[in-house]
């Protein structure tokens, strides 16, 4: 019976990500666990895993506790599982995972990680690049199989030489389950009923944002374009959580706009609310491949983002509005073109609907398989 250990740094990357991989491979007869904090509080990992592990590292990468107790812990966890395969997600686990591991690894026990986006990339100083790459490429040597999700980092990791080449695989994310994301899945009450709580008219356009509130979303951004917006009955709603969020709720009230600009905390209906949306935005500085970006295309609705790593991939396969990061007025300019230009905004969503296919889920869990049967031959 195969073994297969999933590590996150916290619980809801493996309840938002992972646990169709979780249930994929538990039917093929695996027995699958998940180690993160959080994971043994959480209800969906503790029914979606076989058995379920806390560890105590931060998302702090410099962290004590993680640096220095959190090892011990994997070590322990792991030798006990006996584990074949153990696939960790997100920088600091990926780091301690690894580093904890670097002598267990064997013929009979496989380590993989999956970069989410490397902490280093253009938008970043040379000084921090070169600390966070010299991370990277010393945890290469104790990795057999680095997966990256985006073509950036794809030429990254080889020009840095984060690991050789025949360690090195790119899969386009880890997967959009399109029949969920899906037009015709979102009745039309739901969304009146979200136009309606929002005190929408019939034809006031809304823009949504959905990311966590910490500065690499760059939210400042999108307020201040939408700011600017001649048009003054559009709205702007942010989904999300997170420490900038009074901050900006501050400033929006201090503009004057707290009636346009809603500030909807952690939402369930995600669908809904782009189904209601004249176009997503989202302004990032860097991503791994956005789930957002994602989710929208597949419902048809447009979306305008930023030049930047992991957004860029999804906009240049499959159709978007692309501005330069920290570029406001051209943010504010693309808001006005969907605005303005409704049907061609809708011929460019209907186009990206029907390329985002190729980051199904059930694709991605055909080249998970692929990815653990070759390394369980070796």
């Amino acid at each position: 019976m195969t073994r297969l250990l999933m590590a996150a740094t916290i619980h809801r990357t493996l309840e938002g990500f992972l646990l169709p991989y979780a249930q994929h491979f538990r039917k093929k007869g695996w027995v699958v666990d998940a180690l993160g904090r959080g994971t043994t509080h959480s209800q969906a990992c503790c029914e979606g895993f076989n058995h379920c592990f806390e560890a105590s590292w931060s998302r702090n990468p410099l962290h004590p506790d993680g640096l220095f107790g959190t090892p011990r812990e994997i070590r322990r966890v792991v030798e006990e599982g006996n584990y074949d395969i153990v696939h960790v997600h997100t920088p600091v686990a990926a780091f301690i995972t690894r580093l904890a591991l670097r002598k267990l690894r064997s013929e009979s026990l496989k380590v993989v990680y999956t970069a989410h986006g490397f902490h280093f990339h253009d938008g970043r100083n040379a000084l921090s690049n070169l600390g966070f790459a010299s991370m990277e490429r010393l945890a290469g040597h104790w990795t057999d199989r680095l997966v990256v999700i985006n073509r950036s980092d794809e030429a990254e990791a080889l020009r840095r030489r984060i690991v050789a080449p025949s360690r090195l695989s790119y899969m386009p994310g880890i997967g959009l389950d399109l029949s969920y994301y899906a037009p015709e899945t979102v009745p039309d009450r739901e969304v009146l009923g979200i136009r309606r709580s929002l005190g929408l008219s019939a034809n006031a356009p809304l823009f949504l944002m959905v990311a966590e509130f910490n500065p690499g979303k760059r939210h400042a951004d999108a307020l201040n374009a939408f700011a600017a917006l001649q048009c003054p009955n559009a709205h702007l709603a942010l989904a999300g959580q997170g420490r900038l969020q009074a901050e900006l709720q501050a400033w929006s009230h201090k503009r004057g706009l707290s009636d346009r600009i809603h500030f909807l905390g952690y939402r369930s209906d995600i669908p809904a609310l782009m189904k209601a949306s004249a176009a997503t935005l989202l302004p990032s500085e860097r991503e791994g491949l956005p789930r957002s970006v994602m989710e929208s295309m597949a419902l048809g609705v447009p979306v305008i983002g930023s030049d930047a790593r992991g957004v860029r991939d999804l906009l240049d396969a499959c159709g978007g509005i692309k501005v330069p990061v920290g570029d406001v007025d051209g943010l504010r300019k693309a808001m006005e073109h969907v605005i303005q230009h409704p049907m061609e905004a809708a011929r460019m969503a209907a186009g990206a609907k029907a390329k985002v296919k190729a980051y199904d889920l059930s694709a991605l869990l055909q080249q998970h398989e692929v990815l653990y049967q070759e390394l369980l031959k070796k």
